[in-house]
């Protein structure tokens, strides 16, 4: 590999997915025939919402949304890939200052382009740190990889901002359909099973009305979910819930649970900025 380049490397493979190439793609590829025929096709999402724990517990519900991009391989170019910063006070959004990731299915490089294009907006630094152990971008981009192939990422880590900052990020770069964005969220937190079946349904809801989150106890990934949220009420998307499951339903125990789901946004009928525009 070239070392000249500033990398970042996986930091948890063989923690949240296995480190072995031949394994990871044989355990993306069993999530994907697992997820296929559970949704119709709903036509060519631009934006998806998607859990980001290991996989043996989030995988096969991140796997539900992923698994339609098979049809546009070779069509998206670029993902712009917003996450919560779990491990590092990030105030705004925070590019990596990387050239590419690295995973066990090999080099994804970063779109330096569409990285300047970011710099001039004021909630936008780079943040290396933020990115060193960050799992919510990486446990992403096996699946893109998987079903994709090539294709250049802009990875936003998201801390401390509002709403409307992380929607102007994802505006700049909005593109046709060779951009997709995606958002990486868990849902509730630890509560017992059927409270929180109870908070995510409700969480949901919201989603699917378009209707901001109010908590980051909803989605760890709140901040970025509703600046998405923001962008799809101007463009008209209409969101297509996938799945939704929790950890006490996957790999875990009901006593302290997880709650995961994943979500298409789909265009449908002609753009009309007006429409959602309060």
């Amino acid at each position: 590999m070239d070392t000249t380049l500033d990398v970042r490397a996986a930091a948890v493979a063989g923690i949240f997915y296995p480190r072995e190439s031949g394994e990871l793609g044989r355990t993306i590829q069993a999530m994907f025939a697992d997820a296929a025929g559970a949704n119709a096709w709903l036509g060519p999402p631009k934006a998806l919402i998607v859990p980001h724990a290991g996989y043996i517990y989030s995988g096969p519900i991140a796997a539900s949304a992923y698994a339609p991009l098979s049809r546009l391989r070779g069509i998206i170019q670029r993902v712009v890939l917003l996450g919560p910063a779990h491990y590092v006070p990030v105030s705004g959004l925070a590019l990596p200052g990387a050239a590419a990731f690295d995973t066990p299915l090999g080099r994804v490089p970063v779109d330096g382009e569409a990285a300047e294009r970011l710099r001039p907006l004021a909630a936008v630094t780079t943040n290396p740190e933020a990115h060193a152990r960050e799992h919510s971008l990486e446990v992403q981009l096996p699946f893109l990889q998987q079903t994709l192939g090539t294709f250049q990422l802009v990875p936003l880590a998201v801390g401390r901002a509002s709403a409307e900052a992380v929607a102007e990020a994802i505006e700049t770069l909005w593109g046709g359909l060779e951009t997709l964005i995606v958002v990486s969220s868990d849902l509730s937190h630890y509560l017992p099973y059927d409270r929180a079946q109870q908070l995510d349904r409700r969480t949901c809801a919201s989603i699917s009305d378009l209707e901001l989150l109010a908590s980051h106890e909803q989605a760890c990934g709140a901040t970025a979910v509703n600046g998405l949220l923001l962008a799809a009420r101007r463009h008209r998307l209409t969101p297509h819930l996938m799945d939704l499951r929790n950890s006490g339903d996957t790999a875990g125990d009901h006593d302290r649970v997880v709650g995961y789901a994943a979500f298409a946004f789909v265009q449908e009928g002609p753009h009309d900025a007006s429409a959602h525009e309060h």
